[in-house]
């Protein structure tokens, strides 16, 4: 079982940055796909990103440019650079470790390990 913990969320003014971390409970970066996913409220979950066990990036149209993944294999880290936040970008975020088909990534029921979410506020 993979436990996962997020960190680095709170409120920020429109054109701001904020740093999400995942901390994974075991090595995942050989194994399992880590994505981010959020939720705004009374929304469905949105993929946001992931970065496959193959060391691939992939990212929602919506963040390309803005948000970028990376990991810190050493620490079992995984983060979530946001730049140029804006409104939309307000939810609830959660990372997520799977084993998903390419097709299937930007499938939230295709991770199996979540953590528990944090919130992010973009508001002026």
């Amino acid at each position: 079982q993979v436990q996962l913990v997020e960190s680095g969320g709170g409120s920020v003014q429109p054109g701001g940055s904020l740093r999400l971390s995942c901390a994974t409970s075991e090595r995942t970066h050989s194994r399992y796909t880590v994505g981010w996913f959020r939720q705004a409220t009374g929304k469905e979950y949105d993929f946001v990103g992931a970065v496959r066990h193959t060391n691939t990036y992939h990212y929602a149209d919506s963040v390309k440019g803005r948000f970028t993944i990376s990991r810190d294999n050493a620490k079992n880290q995984v983060y979530l650079q946001m730049n140029g936040l804006n409104p939309e970008d307000t939810g609830r975020y959660y990372c997520a470790a799977g084993q998903p088909i390419l097709s299937a990534m930007r499938d939230k029921t295709a991770y199996r390990y979540w953590g528990q979410g944090i919130q992010v506020t973009v508001a002026s």
